[in-house]
C-alpha cells in the first residue's frame, strides 16, 4: 500500500512537472507561434534570481514567488522589444535567433557564476508514508501548478485581456481595425510566458539546483508537451501532459530516468502519428 501511494504520488509529479515547466512555453508558443529555444535559459534565470536572491538575504517565499518572475519578466521584455518584435512572422528566423540567444545566455551566466551548481534548501520538510517519505515541498509544488494552470486558463478564457489577447493571435488585422494595439498584446503575453518560465525555475531550485545548462533538461520536454497537446492552448499541453507523464514516471520508477525520458520522447511520436495536429485536434477538429 505505502509502494502503490509513492507510485501515484511519483506520477502526478510528473505529470506536475510537466505541466509547470511548459506553461510559460505553451504561452508564448500557442498564441504567438513564436518557437522560442531560449525557453529553457529563462528557467534557469529564474532559478538564478531566486538563489541570488536568497543569498543576499530576501526571504525564500519572496524570492521564489515575487523576485524570480520579476526579474525574468523584465529580461523577457528587453528580448521582445530588442529582438522578438522584429521577427513576428518569420518562423525561421525567430528560431535561429532565440537559439542564439539561448547560447549568449548560458555563456553569460558561466561567466559570472561559473560552472558549479548553486541552490538552496528545499523547505517544509518530509512527510512520512509508511517505510518511505513525500517532500511537503513536492506536494506544494503540485498545488501551486494546479492554480497556475486554473488562473491561466480563467484568464484566458474569462477576462476581456484574454478576449482581446485571442482576437490579436487569431486574425491581427481585423483586431487592429478595431482599435487594438497588437504590438502592446503581444508584447505583455511574450512577457507573461516569460515571468511564468523564470517562476517555474525559482519553484524548481530548491529541488534541483541551479547551473548553466539546467535548461537543457527542462526545454526538450517542454517542447514535446506544448507541440503533442496541440492547438488548444492550456487544455492541450495539459492533456499531453496528463498522458506523458505516467509513462516517464513509471519507467523511471520500474527502470532508470533515462529510459523514462526516452519512453516519453518515443511516446510523443506515437502521438504525433496518431494525431499530427496534437491530441487536442480530437476535440478542436484540427485548428
Amino acid at each position: 500500500m505505502d509502494q502503490f501511494v509513492i507510485l501515484c504520488f511519483a506520477v502526478v509529479n510528473s505529470i506536475a512537472l510537466l505541466a509547470l515547466i511548459s506553461l510559460g512555453l505553451a504561452i508564448i508558443f500557442g498564441m504567438m507561434r513564436v518557437i522560442n529555444f531560449a525557453h529553457g535559459e529563462f528557467i534557469m534565470l529564474g532559478g538564478y534570481a531566486t538563489v541570488i536572491a536568497n543569498h543576499a538575504g530576501v526571504n525564500l517565499w519572496l524570492s521564489m514567488l515575487v523576485v524570480a518572475p520579476m526579474v525574468v519578466g523584465m529580461i523577457g521584455a528587453v528580448v521582445e522589444l530588442l529582438i522578438i518584435r522584429r521577427l513576428y512572422g518569420h518562423l525561421v528566423t525567430t528560431m535561429l535567433a532565440t537559439w542564439g540567444l539561448s547560447l549568449f545566455l548560458i555563456g553569460a551566466v558561466t561567466a559570472v557564476f561559473g560552472n558549479t551548481t548553486m541552490g538552496v534548501s528545499a523547505p517544509l520538510g518530509n512527510i512520512p508514508v509508511g517505510a518511505y517519505s513525500i517532500g511537503a515541498y513536492q506536494l506544494l509544488l503540485i498545488a501551486i501548478t494546479a492554480l497556475l494552470v486554473v488562473c491561466s486558463l480563467l484568464v484566458l478564457h474569462w477576462t476581456k485581456y484574454g478576449l482581446i489577447a485571442r482576437a490579436a493571435m487569431q486574425n491581427s488585422e481585423m483586431a487592429t481595425t478595431l482599435g487594438i494595439d497588437c504590438d502592446r498584446v503581444y508584447a505583455t503575453t511574450f512577457i507573461i510566458g516569460a515571468a511564468i518560465s523564470g517562476l517555474s525555475g525559482a519553484l524548481l531550485a530548491p529541488i534541483s539546483g541551479v547551473l548553466p545548462h539546467m535548461g537543457a533538461a527542462y526545454v526538450a520536454r517542454a517542447f514535446v508537451t506544448v507541440i503533442s497537446g496541440g492547438g488548444a492552448l492550456i487544455t492541450g499541453f495539459l492533456s499531453a501532459a496528463t498522458i506523458l507523464g505516467p509513462v516517464e514516471a513509471l519507467l523511471s520508477y520500474f527502470a532508470t530516468p533515462v529510459v523514462g525520458q526516452a519512453s516519453l520522447l518515443l511516446l510523443a511520436v506515437i502521438i504525433l502519428r496518431l494525431f499530427p495536429t496534437g491530441v487536442s485536434s480530437s476535440w478542436t477538429r484540427g485548428r
